[in-house]
């Protein structure tokens, strides 16, 4: 059987799957259907300072291949999920922090406080959905790294995963930015700005107007960016967008991913990250591949 472990930011994970923040909660619901204890890691809902109740409904709508969202990070507070979610996700595996402002000083307080509690920090930068922060600081190669310098200088020793926006001129650029700021590690995409039209009514379906788009009808986008990403920097890259099963994740890692996130399948199929858990074994062993960390970069080019 295939070594799935992978290591990140010298932390170990068993398997290099990760529910995506926004689709799993804080892994409660989930882990009534199955033990996720059998996941790499869990990165949680967005996490703001204070509770924030998110955008009026609706706020999801289908799409063909594809869902837009536009819920606001709506989430109890950073304070909330320490007290009653840390200690028990800490107890099944690795848990990733993914945290959001509206200003600079927000950032730099929601990692201080979350220093050396988590095994990582993400820092969302790239929320499409948001009237206030969110993708203000995820857009320009500058704001990119002044944000992730406030952020690595208040989380420490904490790893700082900086979760990057395709919503930009250039992934590279904004994937150096976050180096020079001090990031420990990227993970992209972060969804696409995206508009659904109720032809009945002439409104958009979203309150909100417009909202992030993600599910596997961007795959290929989300696979082309992680490969532009990766080979611009030398950190660990967690790879997403539109990843349905075994096979879609072996595609970001060969591009350049050490590790996968899942995001819109999960609600398609409550199992999904367990299948593809199993799947990337299966796989592996099929090919001769004796550890899932020989696939990361492997990528061959015409």
């Amino acid at each position: 059987m295939a070594d799935l472990r992978v290591t990140l930011c010298g932390k170990e994970l068993k398997n290099p799957v990760i529910p995506a923040s926004g689709t799993f909660g804080f892994g409660r619901e989930y882990n009534e259907i199955y033990d996720i204890s059998a996941l790499g890691a869990v990165a949680t809902k967005g996490l703001t300072l204070l509770p924030r109740l998110g955008n009026p409904v609706p706020r999801i709508a289908e799409s063909r291949g594809v869902i837009l969202n536009a819920v606001g990070l709506q989430n109890p507070g950073v304070e909330s999920f320490i007290a009653n979610d840390l200690n028990w996700l800490k107890g099944k595996t690795r848990v990733i922090a993914n945290v959001a402002g509206s200003s600079l000083e927000d950032y730099g307080a929601i990692c201080a406080r979350l220093k050396g509690l988590v095994d990582f920090i993400e820092l969302n930068i790239s929320c499409p959905n948001v009237k206030c922060g969110g993708m203000t600081f995820g857009v320009r190669p500058e704001n990119v790294e002044e944000v992730t310098r406030i952020a690595k200088s208040a989380c420490g020793d904490t790893p700082l995963i900086v979760k990057l926006s395709p919503n930009v001129e250039s992934i590279a650029a904004n994937a150096r930015a976050a180096e020079r700021g001090g990031a420990d590690c990227i993970s992209l995409v972060n969804t696409f700005t995206g508009m659904a039209v109720d032809i009945e009514s002439r409104r958009p379906v979203l309150a909100n107007n417009t909202g992030g788009v993600s599910g596997t009808g961007i795959k290929p986008i989300a696979v082309r960016m992680v490969y532009e990403a990766a080979h611009a920097v030398s950190l660990p890259v967690i790879g997403m967008g539109g990843i349905a099963c075994a096979e879609d994740a072996v595609e970001f890692l060969m591009a350049g991913a050490v590790a996968v996130q899942v995001g819109t399948q999960n609600f398609t199929d409550s199992l999904a990250c367990l299948k593809i858990v199993e799947g990337l074994g299966a796989w592996c062993d099929r090919h001769g591949v004796s550890s899932v960390s020989e696939l990361t970069g492997t990528l061959k080019l015409w």
